[in-house]
């Protein structure tokens, strides 16, 4: 036994679920909070579990140029390193490949970076991946992969499809199995139906402990990712997680979850958080807005996370204009809190077979201007 995935309830698509880990259990559907560089920005991880958060995200990419993965191990891997016992999934760099584009050379055997940091030649292949993702004691493991850029055309998206089948089963051959550890493959394939197809059968006569979903969230429009997820969900085991990569909203969820995926990551709430962005039910406030200089009010009435329950949006105003460090602290951690409360409502409504009338009434709370202007 590696990882143990079992389904609880279904409601259409949609599944609630339990991954039991070597590092504990994770409800699904779930959101992890992105841990880039083995923290998640403005937060303590004491801060982090206070969310609910079950599980957050490390990049293998970033960790391996700073502090290093051989460090890290030294010091007793990344749980130990970042004060984060449960579980940990660390992207495999794959991103990196399309993101840094400028910074790196791409061949059939793998990567070679130059940093941003310092500007050092490294290099990156799916064996070397695997290995630093072992070398950090990743709960879950991302086989290395090429997110293909978008747009791409068929013959692109084809040719970085297939190189990331190869190094798919590559980074399986590289992975050592553990107890209560897994490893996912990637299904990549821009947006045509036929080669996500084909990625998703490489991958299953490989084998996984869990597929992701990569290559969307990347430009193609909300309609075009859901329309690929149509198509590629149905090609997944239906007794293993799935994880759609990067997303997202939480509009961007609800209609994931709806379609079958089970595991999130994104920057959003962190970042949202940074900028002054706060997620509320009726969409999103922007706290440097002069409106909210003299509201007493909390930010979000019922709202378990200190931003709403000791302060004021008045007083959150004030840390933004007067640029406190305590402003994105707080910030980021009400917006986490809200996710987190967001798939805590998605698996009860799923349990209790409401899912869809629950997604209406959670879109019918949101304002149709989702941004307000400072």
């Amino acid at each position: 036994m590696t990882l143990s995935f079992a389904v609880q309830a279904r409601d259409g698509a949609a599944r609630r679920g339990v991954l039991q880990t070597a590092h504990g259990p994770i409800d699904t559907p779930v959101f992890m909070p992105v841990g880039t560089a083995g923290t998640v920005k403005a937060m303590t991880a004491d801060a982090v579990r206070a969310t609910g958060a079950q599980i957050v995200l490390g990049n293998t990419y970033h960790l391996m140029l700073r502090p290093g993965a051989e460090r890290i191990a030294r010091l007793g891997g990344l749980h130990r390193f970042m004060d984060w016992p449960g579980p940990i999934l660390t992207d495999s760099g794959g991103f990196q490949v399309m993101s840094l584009a400028q910074l790196r050379k791409l061949d059939a055997d793998g990567v070679t970076f130059q940093s941003h940091i310092d500007g050092s030649k490294h290099r990156l292949t799916p064996e070397r991946s695997t290995e630093i993702q072992h070398l950090l004691d990743a709960t879950i493991t991302m086989a290395f992969d090429e997110c293909t850029p978008f747009p791409a055309t068929p013959d692109q998206a084809r040719d970085s499809m297939e190189l990331s089948m190869r190094w798919a089963r590559r980074s399986r051959d590289a992975f050592v199995p553990r107890d209560g550890y897994g490893q996912f493959g990637i299904v990549q394939g821009s947006t045509y139906p036929d080669l996500r197809a084909r990625s998703a059968a490489a991958l299953r006569d490989i084998g996984f402990e869990g597929y992701a979903i990569g290559g969307l969230a990347v430009g193609e429009g909300q309609q075009a990712m859901f329309d690929t997820l149509d198509v590629t969900v149905p090609h997944l085991p239906a007794d293993r997680p799935r994880y759609l990569m990067g997303v997202g909203t939480p509009d961007d969820i609800l209609g994931a979850v709806a379609r079958g995926i089970d595991m999130f990551d994104c920057v959003i709430p962190t970042r949202a958080g940074r900028t002054a962005r706060a997620y509320v039910p009726s969409g999103t406030f922007n706290l440097r807005n002069a409106r909210f200089a003299d509201d007493a009010a909390p930010l979000e009435a019922g709202c378990p996370c200190p931003a709403c329950t000791r302060h004021s949006r008045a007083y959150l105003h004030h840390l933004f204009k007067a640029e406190e460090m305590l402003g994105p602290t707080l910030l980021t951690w009400h917006n986490i809190t809200y996710f987190q409360r967001l798939m805590a409502g998605l698996r009860a409504a799923i349990s209790a077979g409401g899912l869809d009338a629950h997604i209406s009434r959670l879109r019918a709370g949101w304002t149709t201007a989702r941004e307000e202007p400072a």
